[in-house]
């Protein structure tokens, strides 16, 4: 279980996470959800040890990250927001450099390599540079990098950010199978449909507080079902149902044009806090 108790990041008067208290069990793909700025990388950077909290506290499986940060960080993997793979190496050298930093042993590590090459599909590009690999490509050999020492928590910090359509869903694919083989996953993100379709549960996060925390259903059930769009004096005004029925209804008394539509994560965030998660 990974347990954070009022933690706390604060850059000068700018607090950049306010007292988050959460805890993600084991197995479990857990989602933070929130616009830019909102304290999802600043989280991942305290737990992966990359910053320190200024007050609170993290554990993973009860052994508090501030008394055994050599033990935890071997139960850490990382993928990074932005690219940081040696673009000059190949693929096999990039996730042999990571085994040995680790002080994997020869035979375990390059069979390491061979499993993870062929889970990811690079198994055809191991001796290509990376820097040929196209943006997909690259986020693969992150999460294979990430898992080499066989971690028992994943964190990806925007992990699809600029990949196509096509990319990202099969992203999706491998994040997927990473779950089912019970990793415990922690993404953080701004595209809805990620979170939709990956997490078991979601923390919307703003302004560095976690606001609210449930499965993404529930949390739509929360604010309505169905919506009903109407486009009025240059905005876009937003009234929530619990069923199509009742947005019917609705738009029905309303001159112009109504969208009706399934409600989703984004409509949540914007009736919690009148901001797009992209924004």
């Amino acid at each position: 279980m990974l347990v954070f108790k009022n933690l706390t990041k604060k850059y000068g008067n700018i607090t950049a996470v306010d007292n988050l208290n959460l805890e993600i069990e084991k197995g479990e793909f857990f989602g933070l959800l929130g616009p830019n700025g909102a304290g999802k990388t600043t989280t991942i950077r305290m737990l992966s040890t990359l910053t320190a909290p200024t007050s609170g506290s993290i554990s993973i499986d009860g052994r508090s990250m501030d008394r055994n940060l050599s033990e935890v960080k071997v139960k850490i993997g990382v993928v990074p927001q932005h690219t940081n793979l040696e673009g000059e190496m190949t693929a096999w050298q990039n996730l042999e450099l990571h085994g040995c930093l680790y002080r994997m042993p020869k035979d375990a590590r390059r069979k390491r390599i061979d499993e993870l090459l062929e889970f990811t599909e690079l198994s055809g590009r191991a001796n290509d540079l990376v820097k040929n690999f196209s943006g997909g490509m690259k986020r693969k050999l992150m999460i294979a990098r990430a898992l080499m020492h066989k971690p028992d928590i994943l964190l990806m910090d925007e992990p699809t950010v600029g990949l196509d359509a096509a990319a990202r869903r099969k992203m999706w694919d491998l994040m997927k199978s990473l779950n089912k083989n019970g990793l415990t996953v922690l993404l953080t993100t701004h595209y809805i449909e990620e979170a939709e379709i990956l997490c078991n549960r979601v923390g919307l996060m703003n302004e560095g507080r976690l606001i609210e925390l449930d499965t993404p259903k529930k949390l739509v059930e929360k604010v309505g079902r169905f919506v009903a769009e109407c486009f009025e004096n240059g905005e876009t005004s937003s009234s929530f149902f619990d069923t199509r029925q009742e947005a019917v209804s609705y738009a029905s008394q309303i001159q112009g044009s109504v969208n009706i539509r399934p409600s989703n994560l984004e409509d949540v965030f914007i009736k919690l806090t009148n901001r797009r998660v992209g924004a």
